[in-house]
């Protein structure tokens, strides 16, 4: 399901379904830290502590069109996180024995996710966020971080988009990660995710001036990922070598 922990945790409205920074862009200042027990909650100057477990009353979510049996561990981080966002909320957790299926269309027979959008990775390029910005730069606008487009995994030493044209990776570990589909951006990628602002249009449109509607989906930016099945647990470090696959 990705990386350990990863979109195992979501907020949700009092119907069950998920709220992203699509909406709620003061999400980006909801800062998570993993502790060997416990996801500890950052915002505002306060901290809440959530059990790295399935405790917890059982709720329907839904994210887009899927329904998920999940688990809700704790009112008062629910009550807390409502007074914070003046909405009210509960936060959830992705339980162990959930299965939410990957999009058959795009990816091999037991590929699954948790509370991602709808893949478990998202790889970037380095060089390809070096081109775009220097597009950026010469429409006159401010150069973007990585941290827009919240990658797992990135790349660097590529010529730029060679992501594009390869099928996968080859991890130093001898597993490989599918590229199976590129990553059509939304507003998420125009706030800034240490204060929550949006900040006007880029990426997007220069994104759009690259003709980089990859999908029929919009400017896209990165490829969603998921590994080759079978695999177990892999470590991944950064430096680590990486090889394109053919």
């Amino acid at each position: 399901m990705g990386l350990a922990q990863d979109r195992r945790w979501m907020l949700v409205r009092p119907d069950g379904r998920f709220l992203t920074q699509r909406e709620e862009p003061q999400l980006a200042r909801l800062v998570p830290r993993l502790e060997p027990d416990r996801l500890v909650l950052s915002f505002e100057g306060a901290e809440l502590a959530l059990p790295l477990d399935d405790r917890g009353a059982s709720i329907e979510v839904v994210v887009w069109a899927d329904r998920i049996e999940a688990r809700a561990p704790d009112p008062e981080a629910d009550g807390l996180l409502s007074r914070w966002l003046g909405r009210p909320v509960r936060v959830v957790r992705f339980p162990d024995t959930a299965h939410r299926p990957c999009d058959p269309a795009f990816t091999p027979a037991g590929a699954r996710t948790a509370f991602s959008d709808g893949f478990p990775l998202l790889v970037t390029s380095a060089t390809s966020l070096a081109a775009l910005n220097a597009v950026i730069t010469a429409r006159g606008g401010s150069a973007v971080p990585m941290a827009r487009f919240r990658p797992n995994v990135v790349l660097d030493g590529l010529t730029a988009w060679a992501e594009d044209r390869t099928r996968g990776l080859v991890l130093a570990s001898g597993a490989s990660l599918l590229l199976v589909k590129p990553c059509a951006r939304c507003i998420v990628t125009t706030t800034d995710q240490e204060t929550g602002e949006r900040l006007g249009t880029e990426p997007i449109r220069s994104l759009q001036s690259l003709d980089r509607d990859l999908a029929g989906e919009g400017p896209c930016f990165g490829w969603n990922a998921v590994p080759r099945l079978p695999v177990g647990p892999i470590r991944l470090r950064v430096g680590d070598p990486v090889a394109l696959a053919a």
